[in-house]
């Protein structure tokens, strides 16, 4: 029992020393690529980062043609905005489900944690900006005695 008391003192000094932070490391493949995954509704895509002229391609396919939209094409550069690296990387992505605005997000997510695992530094400032966050929104699940998720049937009084 007296082996396991300890005075004020030391225990004190035990709760006056706080656990470090995670220490966050490089992470890239044999070819200088770092990879990542991104989601969002139904989209999933797989992004590889390397050093480059700033090209991406999606699906084997330029940017602007598999996101013909502009708001899209903004949408997935934002992260390399925010971090001051537009025209400095080159974004590989393969994507599949979901439609082209989720697709963009899962796209948009995953260059973000690519770039995270390519430069470490770059955390704090892509957290800040809520691009590390995966959005879970959702669609809604249909509930029996519904029309759909929320929408009930038409209501027939006499």
């Amino acid at each position: 029992m007296s082996d396991t008391m300890q005075s004020l003192d030391q225990l004190a000094s035990l709760k006056t020393a706080a656990p470090e932070a995670p220490k966050y490391v490089k992470k890239v493949d044999k070819y200088g690529r770092a990879y990542a995954t991104g989601k969002r509704k139904d989209a999933v895509a797989r992004v590889w980062i390397k050093p480059g002229a700033g090209k991406i391609t999606v699906n084997t396919r330029e940017v602007e043609i598999y996101f013909a939209r502009p708001v899209l094409r903004m949408l997935i550069q934002q992260p390399l905005v925010a971090a001051a690296r537009a025209g400095q990387y080159d974004v590989i992505c393969t994507v599949a489900g979901g439609g082209l605005s989720g697709q963009a997000g899962a796209v948009r997510h995953g260059i973000s944690k690519a770039l995270t695992n390519f430069e470490p530094d770059l955390r704090g400032v892509l957290k800040k900006g809520g691009f590390l966050t995966r959005d879970s929104r959702t669609v809604e699940r249909k509930k029996y005695g519904r029309a759909k998720a929320r929408k009930s049937f038409q209501f027939s009084k006499r």
